[in-house]
């Protein structure tokens, strides 16, 4: 076979590589040989699925019991009690900033009718 001369060790690696595989794929090796692992492979992805619907299955049991049961008649009640909280919430924080407000008052700057505003003289 007459090898051109422009290929590189790139090209031959490759070629190296597919007719091995090649050869892999056409040698007659046994059945069990190649089968061997094949119930360790099926245990491994009964295992993966396993472990993931058990996964799943607990978030779906954890977000149906974080819900409770929805009655409709409890349903106004509840809105109710959440207006009144949040109205209560609003009430205690209004007062807090009231409590935090002080008036300080700057008794030269207080208005005095009495006295005469200073003005400058130009001269």
């Amino acid at each position: 076979m007459l090898v051109p001369s422009n290929h590189t060790a790139l090209d031959l690696l490759l070629s190296k590589l597919l007719q091995h595989c090649l050869e892999r794929s056409n040698s007659s090796t046994p059945a069990q040989a190649r089968g061997g692992g094949s119930s360790l492979e099926i245990i491994y992805v009964l295992l993966m699925v396993g472990l993931f619907g058990f996964f799943t299955v607990g978030v779906l049991v954890t977000n149906l019991r974080s819900r409770g049961s929805p009655e409709p008649h409890d349903a106004r009640g509840a809105a109710e009690r959440w207006r009144r909280k949040d109205r209560q919430q609003f009430q205690a924080r209004l007062l807090e900033s009231c409590k935090l407000c002080c008036v300080l008052e700057n008794q030269l700057a207080v208005e005095q009718p009495a006295a005469q505003i200073p003005e400058e003289k130009s001269s």
